[in-house]
């Protein structure tokens, strides 16, 4: 990983570790790591597309301090199963389940990233009453006339199934083409080997990526985005990367002009659409601020 000097809070997040277990979700198993004591407020950390649960390994054990904290892998990523088909009610059972056996206690709070947006809505859609509050990092509503349907890359490829990933044959030509979507400069390059090393798996004759490249082939998350935004039974509140290039991270003054300019909106500077990379302890500073906001006024 290269000689240069690492920050303190590099080797405290590595080790932190982590505690690891599965739950079942119909049928099949979901992975998720913990930090921090049960009994104390919960939080869930959902990560974006093709991801896993590591991006959100140096935000992660600076929350446990004031939080029980879990980071999962959904379905068709990182350490979990993998499933014939996916939907937006399925990934919120699998958020609720993971809230529940890890130990995350009544009301716990949802904080998504990209893609994982999509989840987060979802699982405020249904279970929203059972929430805290969500936080959207880099994802927002989109107006019904931009929306864009994640699972219909099958259609634009005229039916044909997803390629496999590509299989490398050894683990260092892999690693070498691991790279962020969308791609981006970023401060730490430590960070982008660790997480590149937990993106492969080893399967006959090398390496590959963890995802299921077809998921998005089998994907239902429906269109009814902002009704089910303004149907939330829960408090949200939105992160933004101040140079986001993603078009899921445009659409914020949509989402403060539905909610009359409440809306919670904090924008970490000089950062990206993978913030968390760049900035962790920024992030990590805006995550505690807004849950405890949240606490306190309760």
């Amino acid at each position: 990983m290269g000689s240069e000097a690492r920050p303190e809070w590099f080797q405290r997040a590595i080790d932190a570790g982590g505690d690891e277990a599965d739950v079942t979700v119909e049928g099949c198993k979901i992975h998720y790591a913990t930090w921090g004591e049960a009994g104390k407020p919960g939080i869930v950390l959902i990560h974006g597309s093709n991801a896993h649960l590591e991006w959100w390994r140096f935000v992660a054990p600076f929350l446990a301090d004031q939080f029980r904290v879990a980071a999962m892998d959904l379905s068709g990523n990182g350490g979990s199963g993998w499933r014939d088909k996916y939907s937006g009610e399925v990934y919120a059972r699998e958020v609720k389940a993971v809230c529940e056996d890890a130990q995350l206690g009544q009301k716990p709070f949802v904080v998504a990233h990209s893609f994982g947006g999509f989840v987060a809505l979802e699982t405020g859609h249904y279970f929203g009453r059972e929430l805290g509050g969500i936080i959207f990092g880099d994802f927002t509503v989109s107006p019904p006339e931009a929306y864009t349907e994640w699972g219909k890359q099958a259609e634009a490829r005229g039916g044909q199934a997803a390629r496999p990933t590509r299989v490398y044959e050894d683990f260092d030509t892999a690693l070498k083409r691991f790279r962020l979507v969308p791609e981006q400069e970023y401060p730490h390059p430590y960070i982008i080997d660790y997480i590149g090393r937990h993106s492969l798996r080893q399967v006959d004759g090398g390496w590959t990526w963890k995802f299921d490249p077809a998921m998005y082939d089998h994907l239902e998350m429906g269109v009814e985005q902002t009704d089910k935004y303004l149907g939330l039974q829960c408090r949200s509140a939105l992160i933004l990367g101040e140079h986001s290039e993603d078009e899921g991270a445009l659409s914020a003054p949509y989402m403060i002009e539905m909610t009359d300019g409440v809306l919670p909106v904090i924008t970490i500077p000089a950062t990206h659409h993978h913030f968390m990379f760049e900035e962790p302890m920024a992030t990590v500073a805006v995550i505690k601020g807004i849950i405890l906001a949240w606490l306190q006024a309760d």
